[in-house]
Formats: C-alpha cells, sequence, structure tokens
C-alpha cells in the first residue's frame, strides 16, 4: 500500500514573511537548525522559498545587507509543491525531477507541511527512491549564468 505525504511529512512548519529581512529569516533557520523556508504572504499563502543558499548567493555574495527583504533573494517562480494527497513515489520522483532536497506541501495556498529527503530516506520501503533522487540532485546541472 502506498503512502501519501499526509503520512511522513512534518507539519509544523516555520514561515517567514515576504517582507521580513534576510537576517531574520537566517536567524529562524539557525534557531530551528533548517536551511529552507516557505515565504508566505500576508493572507499566509506561500508566495516563495528561501533558502540558506539563497541568502549566501544572492545577498552575502552579493553584497547586500542583511536587511534585505526576503522578497528579493527568494524563489517565487514555479516553486515545485506537492500536496498532503500526492503519493511519496511521485513525490520522490518529482524531487529528483527538479533536482530539490525539500518539497513543500501546500493545500488551498496554505503551506501545510515539508517533505525532506530525510524523510523518505528513513521510510523504509522508500530508501531506494531517495537514494535514486539524491543521486539525480547531487548531479551538477549547468551554471546559471
Amino acid at each position: 500500500m502506498s503512502q501519501n505525504l499526509r503520512d511522513i511529512m512534518t507539519g509544523q512548519v516555520m514561515t517567514v514573511n515576504e517582507t521580513q529581512s534576510v537576517q531574520e529569516a537566517a536567524a529562524v533557520m539557525s534557531t530551528y537548525n533548517i536551511g529552507a523556508l516557505p515565504v508566505v504572504n500576508s493572507s499566509g499563502q506561500m508566495v516563495g522559498i528561501v533558502t540558506d543558499r539563497d541568502i549566501t548567493l544572492r545577498t552575502t555574495a552579493q553584497g547586500e545587507s542583511a536587511q534585505t527583504p526576503i522578497s528579493q533573494v527568494m524563489t517565487a517562480q514555479q516553486v515545485v509543491q506537492g500536496t498532503p494527497d500526492m503519493d511519496v513515489h511521485q513525490a520522490a520522483q518529482l524531487m529528483a525531477q527538479q533536482q530539490i532536497r525539500r518539497l513543500p506541501v501546500v493545500e488551498n495556498e496554505q503551506i501545510v507541511g515539508m517533505v525532506a529527503l530525510g524523510d523518505l530516506a528513513v521510510q523504509q520501503q522508500y530508501a531506494n527512491e531517495a537514494e535514486q533522487a539524491l543521486s539525480s540532485i547531487s548531479t551538477p546541472s549547468a551554471p546559471q549564468s
């Protein structure tokens, strides 16, 4: 019997508002030991995602201020996401294809959970898919210009 993301996702997801600073986002990441935060607007709708790598490459490396709004460094276009009813196998394939380690789970435009590659790896029946996804994710893609 296959499982849905609802069965394995982390339900308590920390988020940041698009108007908060990258310093605030980095502080949340540090406090909770996480590398990605869904970004929400004032209505609580997910509008993007910001990773520790986004902050490093789009803020620090560019000499931007720690007060730079998250909206300027987050990934907003085509944020890959799943739904609570999505099959875990489909999610693993999607993560491999898109080369992502974390998949936000969204229902009615609200973030309801997060699935990480590690969540797949600890589920014994998905260990092979997690391994395949990781090998796809770890394959370098062409540098972005």
